[in-house]
């Protein structure tokens, strides 16, 4: 098992951003760090597996939900210090727009619970830092063409 508190180098992850009828699909976080926030559903990508494969089975595993990868929305880090500064979390986030393709949402792995917001919600104080504007990005790009990694 992966080291996620206090880990001896940066962890890679990915979150699935799935627009669905002027909606975004978000996860509550049911565990550390940042839990009780809504975002993406996601997790850490296995040794050995692609970002798009990350995407796919982060998905289906924390929300039951089928969706087809289209590109890499955004790259960030999350970077949480305890209180005497060493670095208790380190990720190094890929978001990755897929599409909708079957699925009732429910909560299952990670997720506390799981739901479609509305796009135009996504500013409340309970939805993570950044998930509005990496949903304005996928926006720009979900009519784009489309390439696959």
């Amino acid at each position: 098992m992966t080291q996620r508190e206090y880990p001896p180098r940066p962890l890679v992850g990915v979150g699935a951003v799935v627009l669905h009828e002027d909606r975004v699909l978000l996860v509550q976080r049911g565990k550390a760090p940042r839990e009780g926030i809504w975002t993406f559903p996601g997790g850490l990508v296995e040794l050995g597996e692609r970002i798009f494969d990350a995407a796919r089975r982060e998905l289906w595993e924390e929300t039951g939900v089928r969706a087809e990868p289209l590109e890499v929305v955004d790259v960030y880090e999350i970077i949480d210090r305890d209180a005497q500064g060493k670095v208790q979390y380190h990720f190094v986030v890929v978001e990755v727009l897929l599409r909708y393709v079957s699925g009732i949402p429910r909560a299952t792995s990670d997720a506390a619970a799981v739901r479609w917001v509305p796009i135009n919600e996504l500013e409340a104080p309970t939805i993570g830092p950044g998930v509005a504007a990496i949903v304005r990005k996928a926006l720009q790009r979900r009519h784009a063409p489309t390439r696959k990694e």
